[in-house]
């Protein structure tokens, strides 16, 4: 069938040249339509429950919303785990979902399931639905900057101006404020005067609130016109606020302004950001939605800012601190020039070895046609450009050229020889007929052979998708083009002087070499397979030296510093330690710019405690970096010049720590999580396992959450005064959430603007416990007051400063940081450590995390993937040859192709990943191919003697075999060469590449290239002993049995089976 096509298409040119016309149209377009991003998404479908509950202690958070939430959320179909997060006045609930989970399905069956729960709540409060997105989508971030304004003001822009026009731009799901000052309308209660005037601290309240409304008055018909009836009555400053009156003595009003002061104050902060050590900033953050293409996001992100540039006040100006199109564009040009270089150098591999230009032009064409269909594909498939994506072609392009390569020299051959009246047309088909099928089916074996990388799954799973998709998709056009076009465009531009292959220098040279070589391995057949063996055992050695992790680090072009504090730190102090910081990463002079955040922002996205910082650190180009300056050696600079007294240091990137966090909820490459009953406890095994983990080797940093290590002024009700009284619990409570915790009771509308109304009692009356004991009155139900410290006791004490479940189990998190070592062999190290220091009581345990969670998920599913590749490989091959013989031949040729590879990763210190895995697996392929071409020839060849010598009418004899064999393998040496040097000449580019990326795909372009060197040597040495040694044995069995060695008779050795 394949011979027929390949027929068809060299005599109906212009249907292919149409078809080829179309595909490149096709291709063309899907170009530059195909959305540019620098990495596969990698996020896991979550959805966020996001409550707030204003005022109230992480533990009445946790018993009172995340809890009856979290257990809730265990019943969600394809939920995969619910982590609950319990800070100070606001709850998290994130539930993330199985692979492949529809986001917005998943959002409907967590609000089928939130209805139900809602009704275990407090009264009031109300969780709500966290955009449709992830912390992954923080892809753009800016400050809100003016010389002359001040944080209030800034804030303001930012919050009523700003962040409404970033929101309107296409794929945007949330824009986030954070940092510099909320306006906020305080009321400064006196308790003594509200005593004074008999007024208790809910009046205000219920003043405040009916004195702030508008209303409407439906319409009146006056003169034969409608007006519409408003009454106007919203609070629009301090005089109002003033104004309202609380109570009329003999037609004297008491006014608020008589029993409390009014001023403009800054609402509670949870989180603050800083610039390059220069001061606090205000700073938005436009949240990406999930699934949109990045780079247009952000294209639109900035063309909203610079459509509202006019509007903004005087002097006022947004700086970007975090632009992700910097990446992907970095990215993308790294993947471009690689796929440039190798295209270059394919092209000029042709042009050596065939010394003629037409003919070169057959695989130069073929080339860009079948990256154009792997576009075309792409864009079906709605796959991004990326590195992986990108990165499946770049490894692809020099096995693409292989049977365009191998059909032109077989044509050339087939010229020298023919006939001189026979059509050339004729020549070039049998040429081509004769190497097409199998060549078809190697091609296959390449494509098929990455098959098993789709059944990866997870985050390693959606990284290398794409890749194995563009492979596939290229290796299938390669295939398709082989049997279409290359006969067609053969037909074209093979023709005029071919230069004949004795006289050309490139053929000659290694004819030269590799003649004497072949005669040795025929005369030592079996001490050539024993040396073969050899070195495969001796290369066992390397493999024990390498490493392993989950994934190299991609190189992001920004740093990311997450140091933690202890609990407790005030947000004053957060900012003040930020500024340093900031101040010290500035000095360093690869760094371009430094913008902290501490605590967290105004999104469900960033369920971020205030001691938790996080600072972008942006890089200079390396060019401007110090002589001999790597990332990592500016990481260990920056890390001793930050070592701060109850500071634990982590480094990452952006990208990569919130895929992490958002994963696994560990921000680190390696995390333990404790989980059990009881936080004390929990905090205690924490701890320990923070102390065994510091002994071991490669440890960064190791710290363990604080639990409990929050402070509280804590004041608990003496039920026993209060029925003296006459008073409820409630009543106590509610001046302690307004008097003392600034409950907000109502909302000006300013204009556009909206500020919140809080009361609260003066500063003096709350920072002592002895004075809120005395000072602070409780009203009692005739009228009169006492102190708060009659009817309950005022202390300090300790308690958890924020609450973690997994799967509604209380958790603890302990962060590793390690460094100058493998992850699998360093976790090893770790939990030995731990097993022999930490004892577990009954009912805790703790799980391992972070990166490590999926390599030991990649590693069982590799044990799976990698058996099948070879099952598929074998299938093919079987299928190819219908013998098991060659089968068996070409399969042997797969574990020698390890070889080179071990050798090659273990010179260039690599460690073992989910990357090398699969240039491992995409190696197989390659190799198979090669081992595939080899014994075409050989087979071709033999034939030839046989015909020969049956047509000279003896016996086949042992050293008509070796002549075969010689003719096969050394007069046919050039095509295999061809092939083999341009796949590894396509792979050479992304080994020196040094671009963003380049650090995943040099993890499997290495093994490729280490196993095409050791693979091409038993190709070129070690196939052609065991073709002779299994021909010759067949020859010597048939003898045996007194039959002679017939052209028409098959020699199939299975076994010892012969016919």
């Amino acid at each position: 069938m394949i011979a027929r096509l390949i027929r068809w298409s060299a005599h109906n040119l212009v249907l292919i040249l149409l078809g080829v016309t179309l595909a490149t149209g096709a291709g063309i377009y899907a170009v530059t339509h195909v959305p540019l991003d620098a990495i596969p998404d990698l996020s896991d479908t979550q959805v966020i429950i996001y409550t707030e509950y204003g005022g109230q202690a992480p533990q009445v958070v946790e018993d009172q919303v995340t809890y009856p939430l979290s257990t809730a959320m265990l019943s969600v179909p394809r939920s995969h785990v619910v982590r609950g997060f319990s800070f100070f006045g606001v709850s998290f609930v994130y539930v993330i979902f199985d692979e492949g989970t529809d986001i917005y399905w998943a959002r409907s069956r967590v609000l089928e399931y939130l209805s139900a729960a809602s009704k275990n709540l407090p009264a009031g409060v109300t969780p709500t639905l966290g955009p449709d997105a992830t912390g992954v989508g923080w892809v753009y971030q800016y400050a809100v900057m003016a010389a002359k304004r001040t944080l209030a003001e800034l804030r303001t822009t930012q919050d009523w101006q700003v962040r409404f026009a970033v929101a309107k731009a296409e794929g945007v799901a949330e824009v986030a404020s954070v940092g510099g000052f909320v306006r906020q309308y305080s009321v400064v209660v006196d308790p003594r005067r509200l005593k004074s005037f008999d007024i208790p601290l809910s009046k205000i309240k219920d003043a405040i609130r009916s004195s702030n409304m508008d209303v409407g008055g439906r319409v009146v018909e006056l003169a034969e016109t409608e007006f519409m009836v408003r009454g106007r009555g919203y609070l629009r400053g301090i005089s109002d606020i003033e104004q309202i009156v609380l109570k009329s003595d003999n037609g004297t009003p008491v006014l608020i302004k008589d029993v409390a002061r009014v001023e403009l104050a800054p609402d509670e902060r949870r989180g603050v950001t800083e610039l390059n050590g220069e001061g606090e900033v205000v700073s938005g953050i436009a949240v990406q939605r999930f699934g949109q293409n990045a780079l247009s996001v952000i294209a639109n992100i900035k063309a909203r800012l610079e459509d509202i540039k006019g509007s903004l006040p005087a002097g006022t100006e947004i700086v970007p601190v975090y632009d992700r199109s910097d990446l992907i564009q970095r990215a993308i040009a790294t993947l471009k020039s690689t796929l440039f270089e190798e295209s270059v150098i394919v092209a000029l591999v042709c042009l050596v070895f065939l010394l003629h230009l037409r003919s070169a032009f057959v695989a130069i064409i073929t080339l860009p046609l079948g990256i154009l269909i792997a576009y075309i594909a792409m864009h079906a498939l709605g796959l991004s450009s990326n590195i992986m994506s990108l990165g499946g072609i770049a490894i692809a392009i020099g096995a693409m050229v292989d049977a365009a390569i191998v059909m032109i020299e077989n044509a050339h051959k087939h010229l020298e020889r023919a006939p001189k009246d026979k059509p050339r047309i004729e020549v070039l088909i049998e040429a081509a007929s004769e190497v097409g099928p199998a060549l078809f089916f190697s091609l296959l074996i390449i494509t098929v052979s990455f098959l098993p990388i789709f059944t990866l799954e997870a985050q390693e799973g959606r990284l290398f998708k794409p890749l194995a998709f563009t492979k596939t998709f290229a290796m299938a056009a390669a295939a398709l083009l082989s049997v279409t076009v290359v006969p067609a465009l053969m037909v074209i531009f093979v023709r005029g002087h071919i230069v004949p292959e004795e006289k050309n220098p490139v053929n000659k040279f290694l004819i030269w070499i590799y003649r004497p070589v072949i005669q040795w391995v025929l005369k030592a057949k079996t001490l050539t397979i024993a040396v073969a063996l050899g070195v495969l055992l001796v290369s066992i050695w390397p493999a024990t030296q390498l490493g392993s992790e989950f994934m190299p680090s991609l190189n992001e072009g920004t740093l990311m510093y997450m140091p933690t504090t202890l609990p407790g730190l005030s947000i004053t102090k957060s900012a003040e330690l930020l500024q340093t910081q900031n101040k010290i990463i500035k000095t360093f002079p690869e760094v371009a710019s430094v913008f902290g955040k501490a605590g967290r922002a105004g999104t469900a996205t960033d369920p971020a405690p205030t001691e938790m910082f996080e600072t972008i650190i942006n890089l200079k180009p390396e060019s401007e970096w110090r002589a001999g300056m790597t990332t990592d050696k500016l990481i260990t600079e920056m890390d001793k010049a930050l070592q701060f007294p109850g500071v634990s240091n982590a480094w990452t990137m952006p990208i990569k720590a919130r895929i992490d966090m958002l994963a696994t909820g560990i921000r680190t490459p390696v995390g333990v999580k404790v989980i059990g009953p009881d936080l004390k406890v929990i905090e205690g095994l924490a701890r320990q396992i923070e102390t065994a983990i510091k002994t071991v080797p490669g440890t960064s940093s190791a710290f363990a959450e604080r639990i409990m290590g929050g402070y509280y002024l804590e004041i608990e009700p003496d039920r026993t005064q209060l029925a003296r009284y006459g008073l409820m619990v409630g009543d106590v409570q509610q001046v302690v959430a307004s008097g003392l915790g600034a409950e907000t009771v109502t909302t000006t509308v300013e204009g556009r603007e909206r500020y919140g109304v809080s009361i609260r009692f003066p500063r003096d009356l709350r920072s002592d416990p002895q004075a809120i004991a005395r000072e602070v009155l409780i009203p009692l139900p005739n009228g009169a007051s006492i102190p708060l410290g009659q009817v309950a006791s005022v202390k300090l004490v300790q308690g958890p400063a924020s609450i973690r479940t997994e799967n509604a189990q209380l958790a603890a998190y302990i962060f590793v940081d390690a460094r100058d070592r493998d992850l699998g062999g360093y976790v090893a190290d770790a939990k030995k450590a731990v097993a022999a220091f930490v004892t577990f009581p009954a009912g805790y345990y703790a799980v391992w995390s972070g990166q490590f969670e999926y390599y030991e998920r990649a590693v069982a599913k590799m044990k799976i993937v990698i058996p099948l590749t070879l099952l598929i490989i074998m299938l093919l091959l079987y299928l190819n040859f219908r013998r098991m013989t060659e089968t068996l031949i070409v399969m042997l040729s797969l574990p020698f192709s390890l070889v080179g590879g071990l050798w090659l990763m273990w010179w260039m210190g690599f460690n073992l990943s989910v990357a090398v895995a699969v240039g491992f697996i995409a190696l197989a392929g390659v190799a198979a191919e090669t081992g595939v071409i080899m014994l075409i020839y050989l087979d071709h060849a033999l034939e030839d003697r046989r015909k020969k010598v049956a047509a000279e009418g003896r016996a086949f004899t042992q050293s008509d075999l070796y002549a075969a064999i010689m003719e096969g393998a050394v007069e046919r040496v050039r095509p295999k060469m061809m092939t083999v040097v341009a796949i590894m000449a396509g792979l050479l580019p992304i080994l020196w590449s040094h671009g963003t990326g380049s650090e995943v795909m040099q993890r499997i372009a290495v093994p490729m290239i280490g196993g095409m060197v050791s693979s091409t040597i038993l190709t070129l040495v070690v196939i052609p002993a065991i073709y002779a040694l299994v021909k010759g044995t067949a020859i010597s069995d048939l003898r045996k049995l007194g039959q002679p060695f017939r052209h028409d008779v098959k020699v199939e050795l299975e076994g010892k089976n012969c016919r």
